[in-house]
């Protein structure tokens, strides 16, 4: 499948551009003195690809140059012709005001105008946007790519200078890696398949994990045992059934001697229990109180005073210590007791204070309860068992949704158990598969990888390796490198020269491995010489011609500064060879032919 023509109804501002079976070039001439010096010259080169990308179904964009500056391009039709695998053709009619409604007409010779055929003579006619796309998909049968359709490959056929930067993510590809990998790798050798179902796996893996912390924050942090959980519930569930037949039977004499027993065995007994804690804090809280209030030396100064001039009597320089450092020893001691008192003191209130709290809401307890059994309203009687049902069903209420939701974390955690254990499958598989592609002489990657290098080798002189391994998650990794002569990876292809060529190289190894299956034979190449030195120009060129004379179609964008040097004015290109000439002198070398927008 090569491109054929591209063209607009409005040819005075468009001409129309036919392209050739072999290499193609648009040419960008820079005649103005002024301009030869600047990075940018607005002429249309790049501007191309973005059409051929308009032509090929890109959805619709703001930023999209047609889009951005609507009240210029709103009258624009663009007609895209491409040639089929059999050698026949179909034109796509885009407009730009109606960029979403699509018409095809199929024909069989080459290089038509159909900007004035009939609505009516087309195929299929206004066809909304995403039925276009897939018409075009069976259009063009690009079944080798299947099941992606004919745009996933298209970035890979379209580089813009942005494309340049990274050999296999492109700019298109700013979403996951799910996204991209798995079809880089089909068209590449690889089992595709594997890698989805990984990426499926480990997505599913991850809302799963992500739904058990939700559950997890639902339950607030009080998560209990499920059987906990089962055993109260059960006995919540039996309550409840008891009261309710009260309720029913309207006889409330089981009732009472459930307050009964509760009021004897529960209440007075813990009731007793606080009072007893209660005096023994007070008599303690009394001692503390009586010791505060001693603020004396806990000796008799006068007795102290005749021991130790008896003692100087009878150990005569061997008391060391006099009266009064005694005195100011014994007042420290007391001074650290009272602070010990007073700590004490605070606790016995504080636990005081609990006890007391607690035996008034006994009190109040066992009044109500006492109330209950000495009432006759049975209906005072049928409303408070009323208010426990419902305090009971709100708790059986809450015990559900618990275990709900613990029953809930218990199937995700089966399902996260079996989905890493799938993953782990997937990733064993993924690499068996990958270091069989690797290792087989015969294998298309092997294929595409000599290619490669013997492209990179070609026009540098150094060979270039292209790489495809999982990574410790089980994720694949691609690589491009140029290697020094000991067979090491370099750092030159971080060079935006360098990795311009191996994005070229890559793309046209593709092409190359693919020559023979149902597969896109064009590729479109902004700027391919920039940068390089002449030698590399040379051997680059001659790497193209000679993937052209295979059966490919590349189509190369240049400025003539950017051409290699020939001697006796040797002509670079062929006329043949040049399809579009671009040029600064006036609005007619422009691809517009109008101001610049």
């Amino acid at each position: 499948m090569k491109l054929s023509r591209l063209y607009s109804n409005k040819p005075d501002l468009f001409e129309p551009m036919e392209f050739v079976h072999g290499l193609n070039v648009v040419m960008a001439e820079i005649r103005l003195p002024e301009n030869r010096n600047k990075d940018t010259h607005n002429l249309g080169k790049t501007t191309l690809g973005r059409l051929l990308d308009f032509g090929f179904l890109a959805k619709r964009d703001a930023k999209f140059f047609l889009f951005k500056h609507l009240d210029i391009f709103k009258d624009f039709v663009f007609f895209l012709e491409i040639e089929l695998q059999d050698a026949s053709f179909v034109t796509v009619r885009r407009g730009v005001e109606d960029a979403t409604k699509i018409s095809f007409k199929k024909h069989e010779a080459r290089h038509q105008d159909l900007s004035a055929l009939p609505m009516a003579e087309w195929d299929h006619q206004d066809v909304p946007f995403d039925r276009a796309r897939d018409l075009l998909d069976g259009l063009l049968d690009w079944r080798t790519i299947k099941p992606w359709s004919f745009r996933k490959g298209l970035g890979y056929l379209l580089r813009s200078q942005d494309d340049f930067r990274d050999v296999f993510h492109l700019r298109k590809f700013a979403s996951a890696h799910a996204d991209w990998k798995p079809f880089l790798a089909h068209v590449l050798g690889f089992d595709a398949q594997l890698i989805a179902q990984h990426y499926e796996k480990e997505d599913a893996l991850t809302l799963k994990q992500a739904t058990t912390q939700t559950i997890k924050n639902e339950l607030g942090g009080s998560i209990e045992d499920i059987s906990k959980i089962e055993g109260i519930l059960l006995l919540k569930q039996k309550d409840a059934e008891r009261k309710q037949k009260l309720l029913d039977a309207f006889d409330f004499r089981a009732q009472d001697k459930d307050r009964t027993k509760q009021l004897v065995d529960d209440i007075d007994e813990r009731i007793a229990a606080l009072n007893a804690e209660r005096y023994s804090l007070n008599q303690n809280k009394k001692k503390i109180f009586a010791a505060l209030e001693e603020d004396q030396i806990l000796f008799d100064p006068d007795d102290a005073q005749r021991l130790f001039e008896e003692a100087g009597v009878l150990f005569k320089g061997q008391i060391k210590k006099d009266f009064q450092q005694l005195i100011a020893f014994n007042r420290a001691i007391t001074d650290e007791r009272r602070g010990y008192l007073q700590e004490e003191r605070q606790e016995v209130e504080s636990e005081l204070k609990r006890v007391n709290a607690e035996l008034n809401a006994l009190g109040k307890k066992r009044s109500d309860t006492l109330s209950f059994l000495s009432g006759t309203d049975v209906f005072g009687k049928y409303k408070q068992v009323s208010d426990d049902m419902v305090t009971l069903r709100a708790d059986i209420t809450s015990l559900e949704r618990q275990r709900g939701f613990l029953h809930r974390l218990q199937e995700l955690r089966t399902d996260i158990r079996a989905l890493t254990e799938e993953r782990g499958h997937l990733q064993t598989q993924i690499e068996v598969d990958v270091e069989k592609q690797n290792s087989d002489k015969n294998s298309l990657f092997s294929a595409i990888r000599l290619f490669f290098s013997e492209i990179v080798e070609e026009v540098i002189n150094r060979k270039a390796l292209l790489s495809v391994s999982p990574n410790q998650a089980g994720h694949i990794e691609f690589k491009a490198e140029i290697l020094d002569e000991s067979g090491n990876a370099t750092s030159a292809d971080l060079g935006h020269t360098y990795r311009k060529l191996l994005c070229v190289a890559f793309d046209m190894a593709v092409l190359r491995a693919h020559v023979d299956d149902r597969f896109p034979r064009f590729v479109y190449h902004d700027g391919v010489f920039e940068s390089l030195d002449d030698r590399k120009k040379e051997n680059l060129l001659g790497v193209i011609r000679r993937y052209a004379e295979l059966g490919l179609q590349p189509i190369i964008t240049l400025i003539d500064s950017d051409l290699p040097v020939r001697t006796d004015d040797e002509q670079v290109f062929t006329e043949d060879e040049i399809v579009l000439i671009l040029h600064d002198e006036n609005e007619r070398g422009r691809l517009f032919k109008m101001r610049a927008w």
